[in-house]
């Protein structure tokens, strides 16, 4: 549990980013989709991504200041979340695997849908993500209201969510600028974590347990 103790308005940013860094840039459903993404659509499908992500996050950050963001965890709200969660990710990896095996370097997308919907999808429903907040991202929201009011909630925010900015438009950038084989090569393993990760949701859901320890 986070100590709360009271700080200046720097402190509590530089806090907010070490809290939340951990969380941004371990690797996860939503990285390995923005990779993904990027092969065919370039860096862009990081921002917009990130952008579906935000209509995600900001909503469930102020449900939590409101007090209601804990029902988000109970468990048939997990379920349905991780369920649905997994069945998206299985899909979303066949057709990568599908795209890696018709690649060719003019070749457009249009598999995968919006990077808006992607974003939105992979959050909403990722039971981990919504933990996180309620549990971990909770303690920061209750010391913002308490020593910086409800305008320190979008202060937090603000803190948090530059971070997922830049982590996915770095991830979009990089892998867009691979080329010819080595695109087809990152489809295969991206769609492999997909899938991976779908399984994972999808076996938490029933189960109670994950596959993938992280």
């Amino acid at each position: 549990m986070l100590v709360m103790v009271p700080m200046g308005f720097f402190g509590f940013l530089v806090k907010v980013v070490a809290v939340s860094a951990p969380a941004v840039l371990s690797p996860g459903p939503l990285t390995v989709a923005t990779a993904s993404l990027s092969v065919k659509r370039g860096w862009r499908s990081g921002l917009w991504v990130a952008v579906g992500h935000t209509l995600v996050e900001l909503p469930l950050v102020l449900a939590i200041g409101f007090g209601v963001g804990a029902l988000l965890t109970v468990g048939l709200a997990r379920f349905v979340t991780g369920l649905m969660g997994g069945i998206f990710l299985l899909i979303f990896g066949l057709l990568t695997f599908r795209d890696a095996f018709r690649y060719t370097a003019s070749s457009s997308s249009s598999v995968y849908g919006s990077p808006l919907l992607v974003g939105v999808g992979l959050s909403g429903l990722n039971p981990s993500f919504i933990t996180w907040w309620v549990c971990v991202g909770s303690a920061l929201i209750v010391e913002a209201l308490t020593y910086h009011g409800f305008s320190g909630v979008f202060t937090l925010f603000a803190a948090h969510v530059w971070l997922d900015y830049a982590w996915l438009c770095l991830v979009a950038k990089t892998a867009a600028k691979l080329s010819g084989k080595s695109h087809r090569v990152l489809l295969l393993v991206l769609a492999s974590l997909t899938m991976l990760f779908g399984l994972d949701f999808t076996y938490a859901a029933i189960r109670g347990a994950h596959l993938i320890p992280l």
